[in-house]
């Protein structure tokens, strides 16, 4: 699949990001501009996501492959890559895929781990997107005052409906695969598939008031990823790169460019 992107620079070393669920390229504008000071800087939409194609396949291994023939098609050989959440999980099956693609890597709040069941954030969030009456929305004040019955932090609804895109007749329209989404979200929370660890470097970053990276994720995190280090940016949550950019870019940053 040909991904859409965005490059940022063509000075230094490759550097692909990419976004988590619901998100999209335009979500990381800002450290896509700082990276870019120090990298080629790529910023993709994942498939199913902002302008790529839309397809009935979601998972991680054909996320990757995606991912691969974005590099071969720019004639990228090796990158650095960060991402985010679903991002993270994309990046990981990527590195234990095709490791001699990669230069460095960072995770941003999400482990390598079979997420549980349960009914949470996501379950709700595709519950309230799933009942939204397009044909009856003039503006995305109304779609936000339709969502607010189902997700309560008004930063997260805006950030959802920045999916929302108005056609030519007037009526909005998800520019997101709603359908496969949803349908797929099983596998979306599955672990990456390994044959083997990744023998690179690898940074996972959590924010702190997050629990999508535990101490019982330990274990498994060190099986996939022997040299695997963690930094964790206090009083943030899972949009830490959101909550404290400052902070973030520095930490990536500082990782990327460290000497060996």
């Amino acid at each position: 699949m040909k991904l859409n992107f965005k490059q940022y620079s063509d000075a230094g070393e490759p550097l692909l990001i990419l976004h988590g669920l619901f998100g999209s390229l335009q979500n990381w504008t800002w450290h896509s501009k700082k990276l870019s000071e120090h990298f080629a800087v790529y910023a993709l939409d994942m498939r199913n996501h902002g302008a790529s194609p839309h397809s009935d396949d979601m998972n991680y291994s054909v996320m990757a492959n995606d991912i691969l023939e974005f590099m071969v098609d720019h004639h990228i050989e090796r990158a650095h890559i960060l991402g985010h959440s679903m991002g993270g999980k994309v990046a990981m099956q990527f590195a234990l895929m095709a490791p001699e693609r990669i230069n460095r890597l960072v995770i941003a709040d999400v482990a390598p781990v079979l997420y549980g069941g349960e009914r949470g954030e996501h379950d709700e969030i595709f519950a309230g997107l799933s009942a939204l009456d397009l044909s009856s929305i003039a503006s995305r004040n109304d779609a936000d005052m339709q969502l607010a019955h189902f997700v309560d932090d008004e930063v997260v609804r805006q950030f959802l409906l920045s999916n929302l895109v108005r056609q030519a007749s007037g009526e909005f329209a998800w520019r997101i695969n709603l359908p496969v989404l949803k349908a797929s979200y099983s596998q979306l929370r599955a672990a990456p598939i390994a044959d083997a660890p990744y023998q690179g470097r690898v940074l996972f970053v959590k924010g702190e008031r997050s629990d999508y990276i535990l101490p019982s994720h330990r274990d498994e995190v060190l099986r996939l990823f022997p040299r695997a280090t963690l930094k964790t940016i206090t009083q943030t949550g899972h949009w830490l790169h959101a909550e404290k950019p400052d902070t973030f870019y520095r930490i990536v940053s500082d990782f990327f460019q460290e000497k060996i």
